[in-house]
């Protein structure tokens, strides 16, 4: 059983960044593919970023491309999200996933591991 837990978002400004993490416990860290999600219109969640088991490959929504870094420390069991050039529509609460597997993966229906979220609100 892999417990994921998320921390780092807040209340920022339009333009600024944030940085969220991701820490894991409960499971062999670097054998699971990691992403992030959040809610979207007509969807229960979209893919915002996806990294693979090595850190080795990623992806990302067109929405976030250029202005979002995923990443990861297998020595550290813990996946980040760094953050920049931040819009209001980026506001949403940010769910960590694993997969045990290579990944990266897009679709929230191959993760079987969650966490709770955490809020990132960008006012205008």
């Amino acid at each position: 059983q892999v417990v994921l837990v998320e921390s780092g978002g807040g209340l920022v400004q339009a333009g600024g960044s944030l940085r969220l993490s991701c820490a894991a416990s409960g499971g062999t860290f670097s054998s699971y593919a990691m992403g992030w999600f959040r809610p979207a219109p007509g969807k229960e969640r979209e893919l915002v970023a996806a990294i693979s088991w090595s850190g080795g490959s990623t992806d990302y929504a067109d929405s976030v491309k250029g202005r979002f870094t995923m990443a990861r420390d297998n020595a550290r069991n813990t996946v980040y999200l760094r953050m920049n050039s931040l819009k209001p529509e980026d506001t949403a609460v940010y769910y960590c996933a694993a997969v045990h597997g290579l990944g990266p993966f897009t679709g929230p229906y191959e993760y079987n591991y969650w966490g709770q979220g955490t809020q990132v609100t960008v006012s205008s």
